[in-house]
């Protein structure tokens, strides 16, 4: 994603670099939440945000300047393929979308979701997908209104926390 475009928003978006890997992994670890995650809460000792499967390369983010003039992470987007097949090699999943707690609602995420859909293209692709829970309605409103459409539903598909959670597949072309 070396030459994934700048975002026009206050919070610029650009590709992840390895010395990342610590603030993001602090930034994941603050943003867990049951509205989202299915993995068990992160408990130390904490692995490395970075590896084999989640490079740098697969990850745009969002950076802000504190009042002190310093920049740091507010927000990180994964950009993957959801399978390896050449045949739907012209598909990018988000695999992941994480938003600091203090500047959620200001539209970190939309710019991060506008890059990721500028670098699915810079990359082929003509469509991008994800997969969200169906309680979490925040996340579904914002990415309807970047133009996904429910393309798919998974019934009871997780349990969590004492309940039976929908996994809810969302599309939209990049054309």
């Amino acid at each position: 994603m070396a030459n994934a475009p700048q975002s026009l928003s206050p919070y610029p978006v650009r590709p992840a670099v390895l010395a990342d890997g610590p603030a993001l992994g602090v930034l994941d670890r603050a943003t867990w939440s049951t509205l989202h995650a299915v993995q068990p809460e992160p408990q130390p000792p904490y692995a490395p945000f970075f590896g084999e499967r989640h490079t740098p390369a697969d990850f745009l983010v969002a950076e802000a300047d504190t009042e002190d003039g310093e920049r740091h992470l507010t927000g990180y987007i994964h950009l993957g393929r959801p399978t390896p097949l050449a045949c739907n090699s012209h598909v990018r999943q988000i695999q992941g979308l994480a938003v600091a707690e203090q500047v959620r609602g200001r539209g970190v995420a939309r710019s991060l979701l506008r890059a990721a859909f500028a670098e699915a293209r810079r990359q082929g692709a003509v469509r991008i997908t994800l997969r969200v829970l169906g309680h979490n309605t925040p996340a579904r409103a914002l990415y309807a209104s970047e133009g996904f459409a429910v393309e798919g539903v998974l019934p009871g598909e997780f349990f969590l926390h004492g309940r039976y959670v929908d996994d809810v597949l969302m599309g939209r072309s990049l054309t």
